[in-house]
Protein backbone atom coordinates (compact mmCIF):
# COMPACT_ATOMS: atom_id res chain seq x y z
CA UNK A 1 0.00 0.00 0.00
CA UNK A 2 1.44 3.66 -0.75
CA UNK A 3 1.39 6.32 1.31
CA UNK A 4 -1.19 8.10 -0.20
CA UNK A 5 -3.68 4.81 -0.16
CA UNK A 6 -2.94 4.98 3.73
CA UNK A 7 -3.66 8.66 4.17
CA UNK A 8 -7.17 8.19 1.82
CA UNK A 9 -8.25 5.37 4.44
CA UNK A 10 -10.42 6.95 7.13
CA UNK A 11 -11.35 4.25 9.66
CA UNK A 12 -14.00 4.04 12.09
CA UNK A 13 -12.97 4.71 15.79
CA UNK A 14 -15.29 4.76 19.29
CA UNK A 15 -13.76 6.64 22.17
CA UNK A 16 -10.49 4.98 23.52
CA UNK A 17 -10.00 3.23 26.62
CA UNK A 18 -7.65 3.85 29.54
CA UNK A 19 -4.56 1.35 30.00
CA UNK A 20 -5.07 -1.59 32.14
CA UNK A 21 -4.58 -1.07 35.89
CA UNK A 22 -3.64 -4.77 36.13
CA UNK A 23 0.10 -5.94 34.72
CA UNK A 24 -0.96 -8.94 33.78
CA UNK A 25 -4.13 -11.49 33.69
CA UNK A 26 -2.81 -13.43 36.92
CA UNK A 27 -2.52 -10.33 38.66
CA UNK A 28 -6.29 -9.67 37.72
CA UNK A 29 -7.41 -12.95 38.95
CA UNK A 30 -5.67 -13.31 41.85
CA UNK A 31 -6.87 -9.67 42.90
CA UNK A 32 -10.64 -11.27 41.70
CA UNK A 33 -10.33 -14.09 44.17
CA UNK A 34 -9.28 -12.55 47.08
CA UNK A 35 -12.26 -9.78 46.44
CA UNK A 36 -14.73 -12.54 46.34
CA UNK A 37 -13.43 -15.36 48.49
CA UNK A 38 -16.66 -16.40 49.79
CA UNK A 39 -18.62 -16.66 46.29
CA UNK A 40 -19.24 -19.29 44.12
CA UNK A 41 -16.48 -19.24 41.36
CA UNK A 42 -17.24 -22.33 39.23
CA UNK A 43 -20.03 -24.81 38.88
CA UNK A 44 -20.58 -28.11 37.28
CA UNK A 45 -23.60 -30.81 37.95
CA UNK A 46 -23.35 -30.47 41.97
CA UNK A 47 -19.41 -30.05 42.23
CA UNK A 48 -18.16 -26.34 42.66
CA UNK A 49 -15.00 -24.16 43.36
CA UNK A 50 -15.21 -20.65 46.05
CA UNK A 51 -13.21 -18.31 44.59
CA UNK A 52 -10.66 -19.13 47.72
CA UNK A 53 -10.49 -22.49 46.25
CA UNK A 54 -9.80 -21.57 43.19
CA UNK A 55 -7.12 -19.34 44.62
CA UNK A 56 -5.25 -21.68 46.72
CA UNK A 57 -5.16 -24.62 44.43
CA UNK A 58 -4.18 -22.27 41.62
CA UNK A 59 -1.20 -20.83 43.59
CA UNK A 60 -0.65 -24.95 44.25
CA UNK A 61 -0.58 -25.89 40.44
CA UNK A 62 1.47 -23.17 39.86
CA UNK A 63 4.11 -23.67 42.37
CA UNK A 64 4.49 -27.67 40.87
CA UNK A 65 4.42 -26.34 37.35
CA UNK A 66 7.03 -23.53 37.99
CA UNK A 67 9.02 -25.39 40.89
CA UNK A 68 8.39 -29.12 40.63
CA UNK A 69 8.56 -29.28 37.16
CA UNK A 70 10.84 -26.10 36.60
CA UNK A 71 9.07 -24.42 33.52
CA UNK A 72 11.05 -21.20 32.98
CA UNK A 73 8.30 -18.28 32.48
CA UNK A 74 7.00 -18.30 28.79
CA UNK A 75 7.26 -21.76 28.40
CA UNK A 76 3.64 -23.57 27.30
CA UNK A 77 1.51 -25.86 28.65
CA UNK A 78 -1.55 -27.40 26.75
CA UNK A 79 -4.72 -27.56 28.17
CA UNK A 80 -6.92 -30.12 26.40
CA UNK A 81 -10.42 -30.93 28.74
CA UNK A 82 -13.87 -30.44 27.79
CA UNK A 83 -15.97 -28.18 30.29
CA UNK A 84 -14.56 -29.38 33.89
CA UNK A 85 -13.85 -27.66 36.76
CA UNK A 86 -10.14 -28.01 36.79
CA UNK A 87 -10.22 -26.20 33.36
CA UNK A 88 -10.44 -22.88 34.85
CA UNK A 89 -7.98 -24.22 37.80
CA UNK A 90 -5.95 -24.86 35.35
CA UNK A 91 -6.02 -22.08 33.44
CA UNK A 92 -5.27 -19.81 36.28
CA UNK A 93 -2.40 -21.99 37.85
CA UNK A 94 -0.75 -21.80 34.00
CA UNK A 95 -0.78 -18.31 34.36
CA UNK A 96 0.03 -17.94 38.01
CA UNK A 97 3.39 -19.91 37.00
CA UNK A 98 3.96 -17.15 34.50
CA UNK A 99 3.65 -19.64 31.34
CA UNK A 100 1.80 -19.42 28.11
CA UNK A 101 -1.76 -21.70 27.90
CA UNK A 102 -1.87 -23.49 24.63
CA UNK A 103 -5.44 -23.98 24.10
CA UNK A 104 -6.07 -27.77 22.70
CA UNK A 105 -9.97 -29.51 21.04
CA UNK A 106 -10.06 -32.49 23.32
CA UNK A 107 -11.70 -34.02 20.12
CA UNK A 108 -8.72 -33.36 18.54
CA UNK A 109 -7.16 -36.54 16.56
CA UNK A 110 -3.38 -37.57 16.91
CA UNK A 111 -2.81 -36.06 13.57
CA UNK A 112 -4.22 -33.00 15.12
CA UNK A 113 -2.56 -33.04 18.39
CA UNK A 114 0.65 -33.13 16.72
CA UNK A 115 0.61 -30.39 14.90
CA UNK A 116 0.03 -28.19 17.73
CA UNK A 117 1.99 -29.35 20.42
CA UNK A 118 5.27 -29.28 18.43
CA UNK A 119 4.39 -26.05 16.94
CA UNK A 120 3.67 -24.61 20.03
CA UNK A 121 6.97 -26.24 21.69
CA UNK A 122 4.38 -27.51 24.50
CA UNK A 123 6.56 -28.73 27.90
CA UNK A 124 3.72 -30.13 29.33
CA UNK A 125 0.32 -30.88 28.65
CA UNK A 126 -2.80 -31.09 31.35
CA UNK A 127 -5.41 -33.31 30.13
CA UNK A 128 -8.72 -35.06 30.63
CA UNK A 129 -8.31 -38.89 31.51
CA UNK A 130 -10.85 -39.87 28.63
CA UNK A 131 -8.35 -38.26 26.20
CA UNK A 132 -5.08 -39.17 27.68
CA UNK A 133 -4.52 -42.09 24.93
CA UNK A 134 -4.81 -39.57 22.05
CA UNK A 135 -1.80 -37.60 23.69
CA UNK A 136 0.12 -40.86 24.68
CA UNK A 137 0.28 -41.50 21.31
CA UNK A 138 2.29 -38.64 20.00
CA UNK A 139 4.31 -38.03 22.88
CA UNK A 140 7.42 -39.68 21.29
CA UNK A 141 7.14 -36.79 18.11
CA UNK A 142 6.51 -33.79 20.78
CA UNK A 143 8.53 -32.03 23.30
CA UNK A 144 6.34 -32.80 25.66
CA UNK A 145 7.97 -33.72 29.34
CA UNK A 146 4.97 -34.03 31.43
CA UNK A 147 1.45 -35.45 31.49
CA UNK A 148 -0.79 -34.45 34.12
CA UNK A 149 -3.74 -36.41 34.43
CA UNK A 150 -6.93 -34.61 35.33
CA UNK A 151 -9.84 -37.30 36.73
CA UNK A 152 -13.40 -35.59 35.77
CA UNK A 153 -15.25 -37.72 37.92
CA UNK A 154 -14.99 -35.39 40.95
CA UNK A 155 -13.90 -32.01 42.34
CA UNK A 156 -10.20 -31.74 42.06
CA UNK A 157 -8.73 -31.89 45.44
CA UNK A 158 -4.43 -32.10 46.95
CA UNK A 159 -4.07 -36.21 47.18
CA UNK A 160 -0.96 -38.15 47.45
CA UNK A 161 -1.09 -40.23 44.44
CA UNK A 162 2.66 -41.42 43.34
CA UNK A 163 4.44 -38.95 40.86
CA UNK A 164 5.93 -41.21 37.91
CA UNK A 165 9.18 -40.12 36.99
CA UNK A 166 8.78 -41.34 33.83
CA UNK A 167 6.75 -37.82 32.70
CA UNK A 168 3.12 -38.71 34.19
CA UNK A 169 1.02 -36.86 37.40
CA UNK A 170 -1.94 -37.02 38.37
CA UNK A 171 -4.00 -33.27 39.06
CA UNK A 172 -4.33 -34.16 42.54
CA UNK A 173 -0.13 -34.80 42.69
CA UNK A 174 0.12 -30.99 41.39
CA UNK A 175 -1.93 -29.99 43.58
CA UNK A 176 -0.32 -31.55 46.85
CA UNK A 177 2.53 -29.66 45.44
CA UNK A 178 4.92 -28.20 48.67
CA UNK A 179 7.47 -26.26 46.32
CA UNK A 180 7.14 -22.49 46.75
CA UNK A 181 6.46 -20.53 43.73
CA UNK A 182 9.04 -18.24 42.49
CA UNK A 183 8.39 -15.06 41.91
CA UNK A 184 7.22 -14.35 38.31
CA UNK A 185 6.94 -10.85 36.83
CA UNK A 186 4.61 -10.42 33.61
CA UNK A 187 3.92 -7.32 31.99
CA UNK A 188 1.28 -6.22 28.98
CA UNK A 189 3.98 -7.41 26.37
CA UNK A 190 4.30 -10.66 27.10
CA UNK A 191 1.79 -13.66 25.86
CA UNK A 192 -0.11 -15.15 27.91
CA UNK A 193 -2.16 -17.70 24.97
CA UNK A 194 -1.08 -19.31 21.96
CA UNK A 195 -5.18 -19.48 20.81
CA UNK A 196 -4.96 -22.21 17.44
CA UNK A 197 -6.60 -21.34 14.53
CA UNK A 198 -7.01 -22.66 11.32
CA UNK A 199 -5.09 -21.67 8.54
CA UNK A 200 -6.51 -20.42 4.99
CA UNK A 201 -3.18 -21.58 3.34
CA UNK A 202 -1.87 -24.69 5.47
CA UNK A 203 -2.09 -26.00 8.83
CA UNK A 204 -3.18 -23.79 11.80
CA UNK A 205 -1.69 -20.52 13.38
CA UNK A 206 -1.17 -19.81 17.07
CA UNK A 207 -2.71 -16.33 17.73
CA UNK A 208 -0.27 -14.92 20.61
CA UNK A 209 -2.72 -12.80 22.76
CA UNK A 210 -0.92 -11.17 24.89
CA UNK A 211 -1.78 -10.53 28.57
CA UNK A 212 -2.41 -6.73 27.22
CA UNK A 213 -4.60 -8.08 24.78
CA UNK A 214 -7.06 -9.90 26.85
CA UNK A 215 -6.92 -7.15 29.71
CA UNK A 216 -7.68 -4.65 27.22
CA UNK A 217 -10.82 -6.83 25.33
CA UNK A 218 -11.36 -7.50 29.44
CA UNK A 219 -11.66 -3.56 30.36
CA UNK A 220 -13.55 -2.72 26.86
CA UNK A 221 -16.59 -5.63 27.43
CA UNK A 222 -16.67 -3.94 31.31
CA UNK A 223 -17.12 -0.70 29.18
CA UNK A 224 -19.76 -2.19 26.84
CA UNK A 225 -21.31 -3.87 29.89
CA UNK A 226 -21.95 -0.56 31.55
CA UNK A 227 -24.09 -0.82 34.87
CA UNK A 228 -25.97 -3.56 34.03
CA UNK A 229 -23.58 -6.42 35.42
CA UNK A 230 -23.21 -6.15 39.25
CA UNK A 231 -20.17 -7.52 40.86
CA UNK A 232 -20.33 -11.13 42.70
CA UNK A 233 -24.03 -11.57 42.09
CA UNK A 234 -24.22 -12.67 38.00
CA UNK A 235 -24.78 -16.05 36.96
CA UNK A 236 -23.18 -17.20 33.22
CA UNK A 237 -23.97 -20.31 31.31
CA UNK A 238 -21.07 -21.57 30.06
CA UNK A 239 -22.08 -24.30 27.58
CA UNK A 240 -19.60 -23.15 24.68
CA UNK A 241 -16.02 -24.85 25.03
CA UNK A 242 -13.39 -22.94 26.94
CA UNK A 243 -10.57 -23.93 24.47
CA UNK A 244 -12.98 -21.18 21.92
CA UNK A 245 -11.83 -18.14 22.81
CA UNK A 246 -15.47 -16.90 22.80
CA UNK A 247 -15.96 -18.58 26.21
CA UNK A 248 -12.63 -18.05 27.41
CA UNK A 249 -12.74 -14.62 27.45
CA UNK A 250 -16.28 -13.55 27.31
CA UNK A 251 -17.64 -15.75 29.94
CA UNK A 252 -14.45 -16.72 32.28
CA UNK A 253 -12.57 -14.17 32.52
CA UNK A 254 -15.20 -11.56 32.29
CA UNK A 255 -17.19 -13.20 34.71
CA UNK A 256 -14.53 -14.26 37.20
CA UNK A 257 -13.06 -10.67 37.06
CA UNK A 258 -16.71 -9.45 38.32
CA UNK A 259 -16.73 -12.02 41.01
CA UNK A 260 -19.59 -14.30 38.98
CA UNK A 261 -20.49 -17.53 38.78
CA UNK A 262 -19.42 -19.32 35.81
CA UNK A 263 -21.81 -22.55 35.47
CA UNK A 264 -19.72 -25.05 33.02
CA UNK A 265 -21.58 -27.49 30.82
CA UNK A 266 -19.93 -30.72 29.73
CA UNK A 267 -21.79 -31.51 27.19
CA UNK A 268 -24.40 -28.82 25.25
CA UNK A 269 -25.68 -31.34 23.08
CA UNK A 270 -27.98 -33.05 25.91
CA UNK A 271 -30.37 -30.00 25.29
CA UNK A 272 -32.80 -31.57 28.00
CA UNK A 273 -30.00 -31.69 30.49
CA UNK A 274 -29.03 -28.10 30.12
CA UNK A 275 -32.40 -26.72 30.73
CA UNK A 276 -32.71 -28.58 33.56
CA UNK A 277 -28.95 -27.02 34.74
CA UNK A 278 -31.03 -23.54 33.95
CA UNK A 279 -34.09 -24.45 35.83
CA UNK A 280 -31.72 -25.37 38.73
CA UNK A 281 -28.80 -23.07 38.54
CA UNK A 282 -30.88 -19.80 37.39
CA UNK A 283 -29.02 -17.39 35.16
CA UNK A 284 -28.64 -13.94 34.31
CA UNK A 285 -25.99 -14.77 31.22
CA UNK A 286 -26.13 -16.97 28.51
CA UNK A 287 -23.59 -17.12 25.52
CA UNK A 288 -23.59 -19.46 22.33
CA UNK A 289 -24.10 -19.84 19.08
CA UNK A 290 -26.83 -19.76 16.66
CA UNK A 291 -27.14 -23.12 16.46
CA UNK A 292 -27.48 -23.52 20.63
CA UNK A 293 -30.09 -20.83 20.30
CA UNK A 294 -31.99 -22.51 17.74
CA UNK A 295 -31.38 -26.06 19.79
CA UNK A 296 -33.04 -24.81 22.62
CA UNK A 297 -35.77 -23.11 21.51
CA UNK A 298 -36.69 -26.66 20.24
CA UNK A 299 -36.29 -28.20 23.60
CA UNK A 300 -39.52 -28.90 24.57
CA UNK A 301 -38.83 -27.92 28.27
CA UNK A 302 -37.07 -24.79 27.85
CA UNK A 303 -39.78 -22.06 27.51
CA UNK A 304 -41.05 -22.93 30.78
CA UNK A 305 -38.07 -21.36 32.58
CA UNK A 306 -37.58 -18.25 34.16
CA UNK A 307 -36.55 -15.61 32.47
CA UNK A 308 -37.15 -12.80 34.82
CA UNK A 309 -33.23 -12.59 35.48
CA UNK A 310 -31.64 -13.04 31.84
CA UNK A 311 -29.88 -9.77 31.28
CA UNK A 312 -27.56 -10.36 28.77
CA UNK A 313 -28.12 -12.89 25.78
CA UNK A 314 -25.11 -12.96 23.11
CA UNK A 315 -24.54 -14.61 20.07
CA UNK A 316 -21.73 -15.14 17.98
CA UNK A 317 -19.17 -17.47 16.45
CA UNK A 318 -21.43 -17.18 13.66
CA UNK A 319 -23.96 -15.60 12.16
CA UNK A 320 -27.69 -15.18 14.65
CA UNK A 321 -30.32 -15.57 11.84
CA UNK A 322 -33.28 -13.54 12.37
CA UNK A 323 -35.57 -16.20 12.48
CA UNK A 324 -34.11 -17.94 15.58
CA UNK A 325 -33.50 -14.17 17.11
CA UNK A 326 -37.11 -13.25 16.91
CA UNK A 327 -38.08 -16.41 18.37
CA UNK A 328 -36.10 -16.16 21.44
CA UNK A 329 -37.23 -13.02 22.18
CA UNK A 330 -40.77 -13.98 21.98
CA UNK A 331 -39.93 -17.09 24.42
CA UNK A 332 -37.65 -15.30 26.73
CA UNK A 333 -38.99 -11.73 26.40
CA UNK A 334 -34.95 -11.09 26.10
CA UNK A 335 -32.94 -9.53 23.13
CA UNK A 336 -30.53 -11.68 21.65
CA UNK A 337 -27.37 -9.62 20.68
CA UNK A 338 -25.07 -10.33 18.03
CA UNK A 339 -21.77 -9.93 18.15
CA UNK A 340 -18.37 -10.39 16.32
CA UNK A 341 -14.48 -11.57 16.63
CA UNK A 342 -11.88 -13.44 15.54
CA UNK A 343 -9.23 -15.78 17.78
CA UNK A 344 -6.72 -13.35 16.62
CA UNK A 345 -8.46 -10.56 18.35
CA UNK A 346 -8.87 -11.79 22.29
CA UNK A 347 -12.06 -12.11 20.32
CA UNK A 348 -14.60 -9.08 20.48
CA UNK A 349 -13.96 -6.44 17.91
CA UNK A 350 -18.23 -5.32 17.71
CA UNK A 351 -21.00 -5.67 19.19
CA UNK A 352 -24.76 -4.60 19.36
CA UNK A 353 -25.94 -2.37 22.31
CA UNK A 354 -26.42 -3.87 25.88
CA UNK A 355 -29.91 -1.56 25.94
CA UNK A 356 -31.04 -2.70 22.44
CA UNK A 357 -34.75 -3.00 22.86
CA UNK A 358 -35.21 -5.57 19.61
CA UNK A 359 -32.70 -8.01 17.41
CA UNK A 360 -30.68 -5.68 14.81
CA UNK A 361 -29.82 -8.07 12.65
CA UNK A 362 -25.39 -7.44 11.83
CA UNK A 363 -22.81 -7.69 14.01
CA UNK A 364 -23.04 -3.83 15.61
CA UNK A 365 -20.73 -1.15 16.98
CA UNK A 366 -17.01 -1.41 17.50
CA UNK A 367 -16.18 -1.40 21.52
CA UNK A 368 -14.14 1.17 22.83
CA UNK A 369 -10.69 2.17 21.58
CA UNK A 370 -11.50 -0.48 18.48
CA UNK A 371 -11.10 1.18 14.93
CA UNK A 372 -12.76 -0.82 11.49
CA UNK A 373 -11.81 -0.41 8.63
CA UNK A 374 -13.56 -1.49 5.34
CA UNK A 375 -11.29 -1.62 2.83
CA UNK A 376 -10.99 -2.54 -1.42
CA UNK A 377 -8.55 -4.63 -2.53
CA UNK A 378 -6.15 -1.48 -2.82
CA UNK A 379 -6.10 -0.73 0.77
CA UNK A 380 -8.67 2.12 0.37
CA UNK A 381 -11.46 2.70 2.78
CA UNK A 382 -14.83 2.36 1.12
CA UNK A 383 -17.88 4.42 1.01
CA UNK A 384 -21.08 3.25 3.29
CA UNK A 385 -23.27 0.61 1.90
CA UNK A 386 -19.81 -0.93 -0.09
CA UNK A 387 -18.38 -3.95 0.97
CA UNK A 388 -14.90 -4.45 1.45
CA UNK A 389 -12.81 -6.29 3.58
CA UNK A 390 -12.88 -5.45 7.76
CA UNK A 391 -9.41 -4.44 8.85
CA UNK A 392 -9.49 -3.71 12.89
CA UNK A 393 -6.96 -2.04 14.91
CA UNK A 394 -6.73 -1.78 18.80
CA UNK A 395 -5.19 -3.01 21.98
CA UNK A 396 -7.32 -6.53 21.67
CA UNK A 397 -5.13 -7.16 18.52
CA UNK A 398 -2.76 -9.95 18.32
CA UNK A 399 0.89 -9.61 18.70
CA UNK A 400 1.12 -12.07 15.45
CA UNK A 401 1.18 -15.58 14.72
CA UNK A 402 3.66 -17.51 16.72
CA UNK A 403 6.80 -18.52 14.57
CA UNK A 404 5.16 -17.23 11.27
CA UNK A 405 6.64 -14.01 10.10
CA UNK A 406 5.61 -14.40 6.47
CA UNK A 407 2.12 -14.84 7.98
CA UNK A 408 2.39 -12.05 9.84
CA UNK A 409 3.51 -9.78 6.90
CA UNK A 410 0.39 -10.57 4.96
CA UNK A 411 -2.31 -10.38 7.69
CA UNK A 412 -1.50 -6.90 9.24
CA UNK A 413 -1.48 -3.90 6.57
CA UNK A 414 1.68 -1.26 6.99
CA UNK A 415 -0.53 1.06 9.00
CA UNK A 416 -1.33 -1.86 11.37
CA UNK A 417 -4.42 -3.20 10.70
CA UNK A 418 -5.22 -6.98 11.22
CA UNK A 419 -6.62 -8.04 8.25
CA UNK A 420 -9.75 -10.49 8.99
CA UNK A 421 -10.33 -11.68 5.36
CA UNK A 422 -14.55 -10.94 6.18
CA UNK A 423 -15.87 -9.54 3.74
CA UNK A 424 -18.19 -6.14 5.40
CA UNK A 425 -19.96 -3.02 4.83
CA UNK A 426 -20.92 0.28 6.99
CA UNK A 427 -24.29 0.91 6.90
CA UNK A 428 -25.66 4.76 7.52
CA UNK A 429 -25.45 4.04 11.39
CA UNK A 430 -22.40 3.05 11.25
CA UNK A 431 -23.62 -0.26 12.36
CA UNK A 432 -21.09 -3.04 10.48
CA UNK A 433 -22.38 -6.42 8.57
CA UNK A 434 -20.96 -9.52 7.68
CA UNK A 435 -21.64 -10.08 3.86
CA UNK A 436 -19.14 -12.46 3.24
CA UNK A 437 -16.29 -14.65 4.88
CA UNK A 438 -13.07 -15.82 3.75
CA UNK A 439 -14.33 -17.16 0.24
CA UNK A 440 -13.25 -20.70 1.17
CA UNK A 441 -13.83 -20.92 4.97
CA UNK A 442 -16.37 -22.84 6.15
CA UNK A 443 -18.36 -22.12 9.64
CA UNK A 444 -19.58 -25.46 11.08
CA UNK A 445 -20.96 -24.61 14.34
CA UNK A 446 -19.28 -21.46 14.96
CA UNK A 447 -15.85 -23.34 14.57
CA UNK A 448 -13.82 -22.30 11.21
CA UNK A 449 -12.71 -24.92 8.78
CA UNK A 450 -10.60 -24.74 5.96
CA UNK A 451 -10.73 -27.48 3.29
CA UNK A 452 -6.76 -27.36 2.58
CA UNK A 453 -6.65 -29.27 5.56
CA UNK A 454 -10.01 -31.63 4.76
CA UNK A 455 -8.50 -32.32 1.61
CA UNK A 456 -4.91 -33.25 2.68
CA UNK A 457 -6.59 -35.67 4.84
CA UNK A 458 -8.42 -37.56 1.90
CA UNK A 459 -4.67 -37.12 -0.59
CA UNK A 460 -3.85 -39.97 2.26
CA UNK A 461 -6.18 -42.21 0.84
CA UNK A 462 -5.17 -44.38 -1.74
CA UNK A 463 -8.49 -44.24 -3.93
CA UNK A 464 -8.38 -40.22 -3.76
CA UNK A 465 -7.00 -38.84 -6.91
CA UNK A 466 -7.97 -35.52 -6.78
CA UNK A 467 -10.32 -33.69 -4.08
CA UNK A 468 -12.24 -30.30 -3.21
CA UNK A 469 -14.15 -29.51 -0.23
CA UNK A 470 -16.92 -26.43 -0.04
CA UNK A 471 -19.52 -25.81 2.37
CA UNK A 472 -23.33 -25.83 1.92
CA UNK A 473 -25.84 -24.37 3.76
CA UNK A 474 -27.16 -26.68 6.81
CA UNK A 475 -30.26 -26.28 8.57
CA UNK A 476 -28.63 -27.63 12.22
CA UNK A 477 -25.26 -26.42 11.42
CA UNK A 478 -25.41 -23.38 9.77
CA UNK A 479 -23.06 -24.58 7.36
CA UNK A 480 -21.43 -28.36 6.35
CA UNK A 481 -18.87 -30.21 4.40
CA UNK A 482 -19.19 -31.28 1.02
CA UNK A 483 -16.57 -33.21 -1.16
CA UNK A 484 -15.98 -33.32 -4.37
CA UNK A 485 -13.83 -36.71 -5.54
CA UNK A 486 -11.94 -37.63 -7.97
CA UNK A 487 -11.55 -41.58 -7.76
CA UNK A 488 -8.11 -43.41 -8.52
CA UNK A 489 -9.79 -46.47 -6.77
CA UNK A 490 -13.55 -47.17 -8.92
CA UNK A 491 -14.62 -48.92 -6.19
CA UNK A 492 -14.01 -46.06 -3.51
CA UNK A 493 -17.39 -45.56 -1.81
CA UNK A 494 -18.91 -42.61 0.09
CA UNK A 495 -18.88 -44.47 3.36
CA UNK A 496 -15.12 -45.75 3.23
CA UNK A 497 -13.94 -42.07 2.70
CA UNK A 498 -15.78 -40.85 5.62
CA UNK A 499 -14.60 -43.06 7.72
CA UNK A 500 -11.26 -42.58 6.32
CA UNK A 501 -11.83 -38.87 7.48
CA UNK A 502 -13.29 -39.52 10.45
CA UNK A 503 -10.53 -41.37 12.00
CA UNK A 504 -8.96 -38.27 11.02
CA UNK A 505 -10.34 -35.01 11.79
CA UNK A 506 -12.59 -34.14 14.44
CA UNK A 507 -16.16 -34.42 14.26
CA UNK A 508 -17.07 -30.80 12.96
CA UNK A 509 -14.53 -31.58 10.63
CA UNK A 510 -15.69 -34.24 8.47
CA UNK A 511 -17.68 -33.84 5.12
CA UNK A 512 -21.37 -34.84 5.70
CA UNK A 513 -21.69 -35.39 1.81
CA UNK A 514 -19.44 -36.53 -0.74
CA UNK A 515 -20.08 -36.34 -4.67
CA UNK A 516 -17.80 -38.79 -7.21
CA UNK A 517 -16.51 -36.63 -10.39
CA UNK A 518 -14.90 -37.41 -13.39
CA UNK A 519 -12.90 -34.31 -13.35
CA UNK A 520 -12.08 -31.34 -11.35
CA UNK A 521 -12.99 -27.63 -12.55
CA UNK A 522 -9.94 -25.93 -12.65
CA UNK A 523 -7.90 -22.32 -13.94
CA UNK A 524 -5.32 -22.63 -16.89
CA UNK A 525 -2.43 -22.86 -14.37
CA UNK A 526 -4.65 -26.04 -12.97
CA UNK A 527 -5.73 -24.81 -9.63
CA UNK A 528 -8.82 -26.28 -8.58
CA UNK A 529 -11.70 -24.01 -8.90
CA UNK A 530 -13.62 -24.28 -5.94
CA UNK A 531 -16.00 -21.24 -7.09
CA UNK A 532 -17.53 -23.18 -9.94
CA UNK A 533 -17.86 -26.15 -7.51
CA UNK A 534 -20.37 -23.88 -5.33
CA UNK A 535 -22.39 -22.55 -8.04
Amino acid sequence: MSSGARAAASPRATPGIDAPRHASLDELLVEACREHAGNVALTQGDAQLRYAQLDTLSERLAAFLAGDLSLAQGERVALMMPNVLAYPLAICGVLRAGCVIVNVNPLYTARELRHQLCDSGARAIIVAEPFVPTVRSVLDDTSVDTVIVVPVARVPAAGHDQYDHSGTATLDTALASRSELPPRTQRHGDTAILQYTGGTTGPSKGAELTHGNLLANLDQLGAWFGDAMRPGREVVITALPLYHIFALTVNLLSFLRLGGRNVLIGNPRDLPALVQTMRREGFSVITGVNTLYNGLLNTPTFASLDFSGLKLSMGGGSAVQPAVARQWQSVTGKVLLEGYGLSETSPVLTVNRIDSVAFRAGIGLPLPGTEISIRDDDGREVAPGESGELCARGPQVMRGYWDKPDENAAAFTEDGFFRTGDMARRDEDGHYHIVDRKKDMVLVSGFNVYPNEIEAVCAEHAGVLESACIGVPDARTGEALKLFVVRRDPALSEDVLIEHCRRNLTAYKVPRQVQFLSELPKSPVGKILRRELRA
